[in-house]
């Protein structure tokens, strides 16, 4: 019965202090609320009115955890614990995974909060593409979040000659937290059907979850029957989020990736050649790709502008009164598809330039000319539209580094440094090396890789050939096939460019 007038009597005080000072204030909950000597019931209800100050990130994983919202269910079925496992069997590889996002990583959660999206979807890229602009699936999906031409058109993702938007982590971001959106409208803000979505289509989700309705079922995402691909996926993001949310319970030590940004927008006058800015801000040129990868030749556009990304710490290098891009690059290459009518002469008067420059760009034997071809053609015959051509080495038996460095007159560190080799490689025969200087290096269709692909049902050599941006001669000719017919299920290679 004390008990209880001495809680009643002192919420009666609060009330009756709270028209004089701060209930809240450090002073009236020490004289009023002593946990010692007063009631539990007392000394809770003023803890629960003070405000606690939002603790500061120090780096991007604790700017998630912070600004972290909680509104969906978490469940560690058998395939959560598994891909948990696998991840944290090699702490040390797991670390190095996380860090391939450390370019990109504050912007993609900037961009998420500017939508009022949940800081968390930036670890999507991590199970779409394990942080890789240049990566492209076995079914044409490109970049970090993996779009495919036609979701990629719909956000605005564009395609041109010099450029593929699908590529670029930066406008590729944008087009992906827009699809986000969209999808957690359509599925009322549900996180796990919208990222189901997000990888299935949202056309067989909304399949899916009617056949549920219509038996009377569950239509939340674990009640929901769907292919193996989908239900891999949500558990694959959980596990990233589990140890990345709760590091210290798996013993992982993560990357320290700051929350500020590492990189830089930059704008060049004119077209700017790759290999040239690289040298000059002294980066390597493999870097320079990776934070511009939407671009997919040796330069940027002929443009007036170049817009680049570039790592914060070399910035100032291009305001110093040296810099050659000060002024517009007078580098001027188009790309000319050739039509009915043309011919190397029309051209080189059309482009004011030589026709031997032409052939010599283009690596032309002949003066034919196939229609729809597409030419490289500087606009004038200019000193700074010399190209050397590009040139190629098969290994043969009996060659060595040293051979061919003796033969091309090379320094054997060009060549290792064109080709990603070093100077113990081995070579094997058949091998392709790029042969020549920096500016034959420029072409980075240079490179191929093979990729695997799965025929599906209504596929077509013209319609693989449009996914991969390769020619469909291609992908007969590396499949030694001697008609165009394909068939489901049929396993073909295809080559695709390799950054």
């Amino acid at each position: 019965m004390e008990r209880q007038f001495l809680t009643a009597s002192l919420f009666f005080l609060l009330g009756l202090s709270s028209c004089q000072s701060n209930p809240t204030s450090s002073s009236n909950y020490d004289s009023m609320c002593n946990p010692d000597s007063v009631d539990a019931e007392c000394f809770n209800e003023v803890v629960i009115s003070v405000e606690e100050p939002k603790p500061v990130a120090k780096n991007v994983w604790e700017y998630m955890i912070i600004n972290n919202n909680d509104n969906h269910k978490i469940k560690f079925d058998e395939k959560t614990i598994s891909y948990i496992n696998n991840h944290i069997k090699d702490v040390d590889k797991f670390n190095e995974f996380l860090n391939k996002s450390y370019y990109f990583i504050y912007y993609v959660i900037q961009e998420l909060e500017a939508a009022d999206l949940p800081p968390e979807l930036a670890l999507i890229p991590f199970v779409e593409s394990n942080y890789d602009p240049f990566s492209i699936s076995p079914s044409g999906a490109v970049g970090l979040w993996q779009f495919m031409p036609k979701t990629g058109r719909m956000f605005n993702l564009e395609k041109s000659w010099w450029s593929e938007d699908r590529h670029d982590p930066y406008r590729s971001t944008h087009a992906a937290i827009g699809y986000f959106k969209y999808l957690l409208n359509r599925f009322d803000n549900d996180l796990y059907l919208a990222l189901a979505a997000y990888n299935a289509g949202p056309t067989y989700l909304d399949r899916q979850i009617n056949k549920n309705k219509r038996r009377n079922l569950d239509y939340d995402f674990w009640s929901l029957d769907l292919n193996k691909q989908v239900t891999e996926y949500i558990p694959k993001y959980i596990a990233i989020r589990e140890i990345v949310f709760n590091s210290e319970k798996y013993g992982v030590a993560l990357p320290d990736i700051p929350i500020e940004s590492v990189v830089k927008r930059i704008e060049i006058p004119g077209q700017v050649e790759i290999l040239t800015l690289s040298e000059y801000l002294e980066i390597p040129p493999e870097l320079i790709y990776k934070l511009n990868a939407g671009y997919t030749k040796w330069a940027s556009a002929p443009k007036d502008k170049s817009v680049f990304y570039v790592p914060i710490e070399k910035t100032y290098l291009l305001d110093s009164p040296d810099s050659p891009f000060d002024n517009v690059n007078q580098i001027n290459w188009i790309s000319h598809i050739v039509e009915p009518g043309d011919s190397l002469w029309k051209l080189a008067n059309k482009y004011d330039t030589e026709v031997k420059i032409i052939k010599k760009i283009n690596y032309l034997e002949s003066d034919l000319l196939s229609l729809k071809d597409t030419l490289l053609i500087p606009l004038s015959s200019t000193k700074s539209n010399n190209f050397i051509p590009y040139e190629m080495h098969i290994v043969s038996e009996g060659d060595t580094l040293w051979s061919i460095s003796n033969k091309y007159n090379i320094d054997i560190r060009d060549i290792t440094r064109m080709n990603s080799l070093n100077q113990n490689s081995i070579l094997r025969l058949g091998q392709q090396l790029t042969i020549g200087n920096k500016n034959i290096h420029r072409n980075i269709e240079s490179k191929k890789r093979t990729i695997l692909y799965s025929v599906k049902q209504g596929d077509n050599l013209y319609k693989i050939s449009d996914i991969f941006d390769v020619s469909v001669e291609s992908i007969k000719q590396i499949n030694e096939f001697e008609s165009s017919d394909l068939m489901p299920g049929q396993i073909i290679k295809i080559a695709i460019r390799a950054f």
